[in-house]
């Protein structure tokens, strides 16, 4: 028993050495200094950090726009990166008690949102063993789950949150009924 315990532990502490390693290579790119909201800490780090290196100029643009923009003073609407490579949705809305909001993923865009002020509950769970309640549509690049016990997470404006194909995604749940004003920049998946 003791055995196992020290096993344990000794696996946690490397995955917790892995987690930091894989979240330091982002916080040494020369785009993130300057950015004030840091990447959420349950992301999927290992994907993040491929995607970053294969398209890493779209990236850098879409962090160039948060640390550029007035974030708080822009109006909602749909703000032009890259082309359809990258770009940017800003909304300020009530967001939605749990029960009227879905689980959704995308193929072709990976989703960086924030919530620039406000706050709202958004959760994340991975795609695999998710039973599919609406098929993936090329066309609105969305596919709809049904997902149990998955991590509700409370999102600010300290930090972002990215969700990519492998990730299903729940926004916009209500925390209060004050507006959340959010920022989802979209970018695509390569």
């Amino acid at each position: 028993m003791k055995l196992f315990s020290a096993i344990l532990i000794l696996f946690a502490i490397s995955s917790c050495a892995v987690h930091q390693k894989s979240t330091l290579w982002f916080n040494k790119e020369a785009i993130a200094k300057g950015l004030k909201p840091q990447v959420f800490a349950d992301v999927n780090q290992d994907e993040f950090k491929k995607q970053y290196a294969a398209n890493k100029a779209s990236w850098d643009k879409a962090f160039e726009f948060m640390k550029t923009q007035d974030l708080a003073n822009l109006a909602p609407g749909k703000y032009p990166i890259d082309g359809e490579e990258v770009f940017a949705s800003i909304t300020e809305i009530v967001d939605k008690p749990f029960d009227q909001t879905k689980w959704e993923s995308h193929q072709k865009y990976i989703d960086l949102q924030y919530v620039i002020s406000g706050q709202e509950q958004m959760g994340r769970a991975s795609i695999v063993g998710a039973k599919v309640i609406n098929p993936y549509n090329p066309a609105k690049d969305v596919a709809n789950y049904e997902i149990e016990n998955a991590k509700i997470h409370l999102a600010t404006a300290k930090e972002f949150f990215l969700f990519f194909p492998s990730d299903a995604h729940r926004p916009n749940i209500k925390v209060n009924e004050e507006k959340v004003k959010k920022l989802v920049i979209k970018i695509m998946v390569k």
